[in-house]
């Protein structure tokens, strides 16, 4: 979410699952989906097939993605950086970039402060003593009324200091950092160059291999200036395309499931913040340009008030700042590995999961245990038993020394109830209820309203020392304690409220109080006429569903923003209106109706072409892709770093190996870091997911623990081979941190890679057991494994690179 929002302005895939058949070339890093996500692996393999599409896969694994790739790279986890950004000097250096694409539609002739500076693997604006970047440090040059400097041939120009970073990064320092022989390497470099013209595009596709390491942010930056540098993004068969790891992480993700974040992406307010005034000019991106659109930066008011009139009903006016005040302005990270170090603080007494289990998402499972029972109380809502509602019967914990008192609520699971999925590519979904609940088993939403309208009677009756932002909040269903999920669909979509209809579009958003707005972007969704994602028209009649024939079907459910099916579709035209390619147009404009055609435009829909008219990124305050940000915590420009744990010194630059910005929550707490060396762990391990799983909930059922019955870990043949383990053999795979015993499964998928004159070998571990469940172990648990640390801008852990020692029982 943080990477895509601070290059192109929204946090999501960027077109959708169909739109894959359109690619020539396709890459694939960081995801398995021919096995994690099989149903959409499809579209893949209708390019391969339809078009001669070449897949590319990179993974230290040989997968079934692999098994059908034209190429599988064998990466070290955790350097994609360092083989994009080779990608990227490749592309600069034989002048393959679409250049009238970067001119106009990227950052890249912007010219920046000359402050700025970039040192042996260190930014200007460290400091030192909290162990953060100042990212206002990362700034253009402005002229009196704030716009930029704009002049691409400057030494200081975006695109001059990005051919000057990634100078760097040659084929021979890839080779050394990600393990890619240098000739293979090439050979990819010249098919991905082929894609910067009008006539080829090229799509990447990634899911938490990417997403989950201390430089995850940075990862996924570095994939997506490679796009912007060659034109790929806005376009059919382009873009930056998320895999998400469950049904509804899109729709929890929107509606405001990260601790930073409001619902539609709203920032959550600060310390200091006194008014809407003060909390919009911190939050809203300033226009840069002066034909930036700066749609979001320009309304975010309006959404806001919206938002706030739906939870404060007629308690928020323009007199009292439509209840700004009653908003918490949080002034620490709240994120999920910091719950947790507080509860090891001591500075927690409570804790509610509700869908998860703590103690196997990890990570570091043995200190989340430790916190777990520092708790006072913990309540866990979900439908099954699980890790956290037993962690006293975890290995190496005694039950006489817990003191939680824990609470467990027997929740449905969503094959219980109806509702909507939001898939990868936004697209909104209705699905019906498929079995009765069973027992005492209640929806969370209706347990989450009992409670809180147990806890508002009780300020009612006892007062607070602030009861208001309780005794305010609206709980506008027909019956407050079970609202159904179409009633707030419908809350969600938003209503005028001097005629009481429901909006049609955002754009009727207003900041005086007179509509309401649960989460901006899915206004529309649910207007006077029903709810759109119950819609099915498809391909039962393409010709009549999909009049573009480019895979729209904008009468099959509904997608975020007002139907659009690919973001920033403004891009796959070109300054003139026309496609890039005519035969995979987008949007284009038709002079003779004076609108943009097409898909739903990412743009003013009557903003005829031309030189005055509005730049095509409307998110951004420079009106165009970022190539260079500061919309992110640890540099402006991605840059290779080490994982924590590493086998080798950053080839880069030894002195700054690791990011300096990564945040070690056991060494800010005082607390031993525990992070072991390569003397002592010598192979590199990653996590993953199997098909016959869905994370732990599958442990429970039957037929899906036969097919896969027991944890186990894959270690590489020739490794086996030096320690003498054969396949169903038990070993003891241990960090700093804990261990697993576990079978193992000794294979080919994995091998040795050179990485800077040294041999690795790295171990693969799915993440699916535990000791709850139908098959359990004691040491069963893979996040027993991962280190406590997170990503600067996100908090994420590492997940998929740290070291690890492998030792035959």
């Amino acid at each position: 979410m943080v990477s895509l929002a601070a290059t192109f302005g929204r946090g999501a895939m960027t077109n959708h699952w169909r739109d894959i058949r359109h690619a020539d070339v396709i890459l694939v890093n960081g995801a398995n989906p021919a096995e994690a996500h099989p149903v959409g692996f499809r579209w893949l393999m209708r390019a391969k097939t339809d078009r001669g599409a070449k897949i590319i896969h990179a993974d230290p694994r040989f997968t079934r993605t692999s098994a059908v790739a034209d190429t599988h790279l064998r990466i070290r986890t955790g350097s994609d950086v360092a083989y994009f950004g080779g990608l990227i000097n490749y592309v600069l250096g034989n002048d393959l970039h679409h250049r009238e694409y970067v001119e106009f539609a990227t950052n890249a002739g912007l010219v920046v402060k000359d402050s700025y500076s970039f040192d042996e693997g260190l930014f200007n604006g460290f400091d030192e003593a909290t162990g953060a970047y100042d990212p206002t440090a990362w700034a253009y040059e402005t002229d009196a009324d704030g716009n930029a400097r704009v002049d691409i041939d400057h030494p200081r120009s975006v695109l001059n200091l990005l051919r000057a970073h990634y100078s760097r990064y040659t084929p021979e320092m890839v080779e050394r950092i990600t393990g890619i022989p240098r000739e293979q390497f090439l050979e990819v470099a010249r098919l991905v160059g082929t894609t910067g013209r009008p006539d080829k595009v090229m799509t990447i596709v990634y899911a938490v291999g990417l997403t989950h390491h201390t430089t995850g942010v940075q990862l996924i930056r570095s994939g997506a200036i490679l796009q912007l540098l060659l034109g790929n993004m806005g376009r059919p068969g382009g873009g930056m395309n998320a895999e998400r790891g469950h049904a509804n992480i899109q729709g929890n993700t929107d509606h405001a499931i990260s601790w930073d974040i409001l619902p539609g992406y709203l920032k959550v307010p600060a310390p200091g913040q006194r008014n809407l005034d003060d909390y919009v000019a911190q939050s809203a991106s300033k226009k840069l340009r002066p034909n930036a659109v700066n749609f979001f930066g320009e309304n975010y008011r309006r959404f806001m008030v919206s938002l706030l009139k739906t939870w404060y009903g007629d308690t928020a006016t323009a007199d009292n700042e439509f209840a700004f005040d009653l908003l918490p302005k949080p002034a620490a990270n709240s994120s999920w590995i910091s719950i947790f170090d507080q509860a090891l603080r001591g500075r927690m007494e409570g804790l509610i999961l509700s869908g998860m289990t703590a103690t196997s998402i990890g990570p570091d499972s043995n200190q989340v245990l430790q916190a777990l029972s520092k708790l006072k109380w913990l309540c866990v809502m979900d439908p099954f038993r699980t890790t956290s509602s037993e962690f006293w019967n975890a290995p190496g914990m005694n039950p006489a020394d817990v003191r939680t008192e824990v609470f467990m609520l027997p929740a449905t699971h969503w094959i219980e109830k109806d509702g909507s999925f939001t898939n990868s590519g936004r697209w909104a979904q209705w699905k019906e209820q498929v079995l009765p609940p069973e027992g005492e088993s209640r929806h969370d939403h209706w347990i989450l309203a009992d409670l809180f309208l147990r806890v508002r009677a009780l300020y009612e009756a006892q007062g607070g020392r602030f009861p208001d932002p309780v005794r305010r909040l609206t709980m506008d269903y027909r019956d407050p304690r079970r609202p159904e999920l179409d009633e707030i669909a419908r809350e969600i979509n938003g209503r005028d409220l001097g005629t009481g209809e429901r909006l049609t579009t955002f754009a009727d958003l207003a900041d005086d109080g007179t509509t309401t707005a649960g989460d901006w972007i899915y206004t529309g969704h649910y207007p006077p006429e029903g709810n759109l994602t119950k819609r099915r028209d498809g391909v039962q009649d393409p010709e009549k569903n999909d009049p573009t024939g480019m895979g729209f079907y904008p009468n099959w459910a509904w997608s975020w923003p007002v139907n659009r099916r690919v973001l920033y579709n403004r891009a796959s035209a070109d300054p003139s209106g026309r496609p890039w390619d005519p035969d995979r147009p987008g949007i284009v404009w038709d002079p003779a109706t004076r609108t943009w055609t097409g898909d739903v435009p990412d743009y003013p829909p009557t903003a005829a072409p031309g030189p005055d008219a509005p730049l095509p990124f409307i998110m951004t305050g420079e009106g165009t892709g970022r190539i260079f940000s500061n919309g992110v915590a640890d540099g402006p420009f991605p840059e290779h770093y080490e994982p924590v744990e590493s086998p080798v010194d950053n080839p880069l630059h030894p002195g700054q190996s690791t990011t300096p910005a990564v945040y070690r929550y056991d060494e800010r707490a005082g607390r031993p870091n525990r992070f072991g060396t390569v003397a002592d762990y010598p192979y590199i391990a990653t996590s993953y997911r199997l098909t016959e799983h869905e994370h732990y909930v599958t442990q429970n059922v039957e037929q899906l623990v036969r097919l896969q019955p027991e944890a186990f870990v894959e270690v590489p043949a020739e490794l086996a081979r030096e320690k003498g383990i054969e396949t169903g053999d038990r070993v003891r795979v241990s960090s700093k941190r804990g261990k697993l015993e576990v079978r193992a499964v000794v294979t080919g998928r994995l091998g040795p890679l050179m990485i800077d004159g040294r041999k690795v070998y790295q171990i693969g571990i799915p993440i699916h057991w535990g000791f709850v469940g139908i098959n359990t172990g004691q040491h069963w648990l893979a996040n027993a494994l991962t280190p406590f640390v997170g990503d600067a801008s996100s908090r994420t852990p590492e997940f998929k690179a740290f070291l690890v020692n492998l030792e035959k029982m």
